[in-house]
């Protein structure tokens, strides 16, 4: 088996898709006294951008051309019309691996047409294990269905992320669109990757006044600037990673600092649903016809659901991730566990 990450399948579209892979050009060892205490492996990322490609199109790839399957995969482009399709979100994928790939295995039974995960991928940005453990976990997925990622604290705003992976725009905040249907990350994490949650009292404010005012200025600019000039969407779904609405009693304060910067921009932009991380469980609120959706089951340790909210409509503490079926006049969610049964199921109607 040659020593490589990948390949996989990144930032699709009708027409285009880039593949990405890399190969391991040596190895670092720290030793103390007489001993290896540590080894860390070193990449050299690639990437191949495909152009040219026709829409709702099967095709297969190779990348490495060398005679054996570990090169190969597949991919099919996104559609050039209106049509049902699914995808699937999953979160918190950090630890306990174990939980994560029987996750990953009962996604790749359901053949989405690609994957978002809201955030902490991995439990440290900066630590290539960890990062190895990811990309083996999820082979078999990600060589044949594109994968979009939200930055999470976790993440640590690290090289690795952006080596890693190949997102549109500027790869922190981004958007992209399948049919009528758009979808929009969000990095609520910041320049300084330390959310509100490391900071202690008085100093939570201002994160969003100073620390990172500008930024979030920015962004907030820009995704009001995407909604404009896709108002006609047909479903409008937006991925971050921190909660919009917690339910863990230490995290409440925060999620209302966050609701309180970005004001109704969701509800007034009639934004079908919003799905996040963060927190370990799984949550439904509602609030003015806008779903919020919390789905951090994907392997990191479960937290307690100890502050339920005025606008919680369902929660469950267990692993699980979600499946949304994209329909013509409607849309379902379904919230799927571990075992593979259902949690909760939303229906909504297409956007006016």
């Amino acid at each position: 088996m040659p020593e490589m990450i990948g390949p996989y399948v990144q930032s699709m579209t009708q027409n285009e898709v880039t593949l990405c892979w890399s190969t391991m050009i040596g190895t670092t060892q720290i030793r103390v006294g007489d001993s290896i205490i540590h080894k860390v492996n070193q990449y050299s990322n690639h990437k191949s951008v495909i152009t040219r490609l026709k829409p709702n199109t099967t095709y297969s790839y190779d990348v490495l051309n060398d005679g054996t399957d570990w090169g190969k995969g597949t991919f099919t482009t996104f559609p050039d019309s209106i049509q049902a399709f699914h995808f699937a979100v999953l979160g918190d994928t950090r630890t306990r691996h174990s939980v994560h790939q029987t996750i990953v295995n009962r996604i790749i039974e359901e053949n989405p047409l690609f994957v978002i995960n809201t955030g902490d991928l991995v439990s440290q940005g900066n630590n290539m294990n960890d990062w190895e453990h990811f990309f083996r976990i999820n082979d078999s997925l990600i060589r044949h269905v594109p994968y979009y990622t939200v930055l999470g604290n976790h993440e640590q705003d690290s090289e690795n992320y952006y080596d890693f992976f190949s997102l549109p725009g500027n790869e922190s905040y981004y958007f992209f669109s399948v049919g009528d249907a758009l979808f929009i990350i969000l990095d609520m994490e910041g320049p300084d990757y330390e959310t509100p949650e490391y900071l202690q009292g008085e100093s939570r404010n201002a994160f969003w006044t100073d620390i990172s005012k500008k930024y979030f200025e920015e962004e907030k600019e820009w995704l009001e600037n995407i909604l404009n000039l896709n108002n006609d969407a047909g479903y409008i779904f937006v991925f971050f990673h921190p909660t919009y609405y917690s339910i863990k009693k230490s995290r409440v304060a925060d999620a209302e600092l966050r609701r309180e910067f970005w004001g109704d921009v969701f509800e007034r932009h009639d934004v079908t649903a919003v799905l996040n991380g963060h927190d370990h469980y799984y949550h439904h609120a509602e609030n003015r016809g806008t779903h919020y959706i919390v789905t951090g089951g994907g392997g990191a340790p479960l937290y307690a659901t100890d502050s339920i909210q005025a606008e919680t409509v369902a929660y469950k503490k267990i692993e699980h991730y979600v499946r949304v079926n994209v329909g013509i006049d409607n849309t379902s969610l379904e919230a799927i566990d571990i075992n593979g049964d259902l949690i909760e199921e939303i229906i909504v109607e297409r956007r006016k």
